[in-house]
């Protein structure tokens, strides 16, 4: 139990690190959640409140102060604040001798949020991108890269700070190490495992350049790349190959489920793959796999007007 005074910035500090060090949230989350605390906690400043007191009311006020208008925002302001009252009841924090007991968020739904169907490539989008013209050492490791992320569905961050060690080449697999250090194994086809081949043979001594590193992926200083590096050649190399789409990290990952799906695999087995720990997760991949569906069938001949 603890007595408290009524300044938010106290009890921010503390849940943030139970953020971190407990629930092991990632870096840009982590960050995210600290920005709209910082927000709520100028808020409460500017208006005399305490955090401690705060009702429903106090909260609706402070999104519309916020002028939250886009769904996706609102709704991740009071996610965190929702988790952070949760926070300040389990702590059995203490405020003018009463327990803090209710969540003033609890009685405020969030807002309706549709999902977005992530984009994808086509099959015959990837065979473009993945034909890289192997010139120099960064083709190869581009290419090694490129392979491996359409044959595991990992994400990027995941991808970025692979290890050597973490590749098994004699059972063809790759472990991978997840949000909130959560392991996984997610096999590896020929075509990756050729290419990671190579690249460790023959290419990454030269990206090292005798320097010592336990990263797989090696930048032009001879150190892990990093995952704004990625990008950047993401795009650079969508664009040589004349594919226009919205680019961004995650491509060959949404590609990787899409494909999958779209070719009959068990949905649970995806989820595996891809490492959610909620399926509805993995289930906005089906939507896509409807969507084709339903374009296919629009070949059907009974589809298909008369004539008048």
């Amino acid at each position: 139990m603890n007595n408290v005074n009524c300044d938010l910035d106290i009890w921010m500090t503390s849940y943030l690190n139970y953020l971190q060090f407990e629930r092991k949230l990632s870096f840009n989350s982590l960050e995210s959640y600290r920005y709209n605390l910082q927000a709520f906690s100028k808020f409460l400043k500017e208006k005399k409140l305490c955090s401690f007191l705060c009702c429903r009311r106090d909260i609706e006020d402070f999104l519309d102060y916020s002028h939250l208008k886009n769904v996706t925002t609102r709704s991740h302001y009071l996610t965190c604040l929702r988790s952070y009252y949760q926070f300040l009841i389990e702590e059995e924090v203490i405020y003018s001798g009463k327990k803090i007991e209710n969540n003033p968020c609890d009685l405020i739904p969030l807002p309706n949020t549709p999902k977005k169907i992530p984009q994808y490539l086509t099959i015959e989008e990837v065979d473009r991108l993945l034909d890289v013209p192997l010139h120099s050492p960064y083709d190869f490791r581009n290419k090694a890269m490129l392979e491996l992320l359409y044959a595991s569905g990992m994400r990027v961050s995941e991808l970025v700070h692979l290890k050597i060690q973490d590749i098994d080449f004699d059972e063809d697999f790759v472990h991978v190490l997840g949000k909130g250090d959560k392991e996984r194994i997610v096999p590896i086809n020929d075509s990756a495992k050729k290419a990671l081949l190579v690249y460790i043979r023959e290419y990454r001594p030269q990206l090292l350049k005798k320097k010592t590193s336990d990263f797989l992926f090696i930048n032009n200083l001879g150190k892990g790349i990093s995952r704004q590096g990625f990008f950047k050649i993401i795009k650079t190399l969508c664009a040589q190959n004349g594919i226009h789409k919205n680019i961004h990290p995650h491509l060959l990952r949404h590609s990787f489920a899409t494909h999958l799906l779209n070719n009959g695999a068990n949905l649970r087995i995806v989820q595996e793959l891809l490492g959610h720990s909620d399926i509805s997760t993995t289930q906005i991949y089906t939507h896509i796999s409807d969507e084709k569906k339903r374009s296919d069938y629009n070949y059907h001949p009974r589809n298909k007007k008369e004539e008048n």
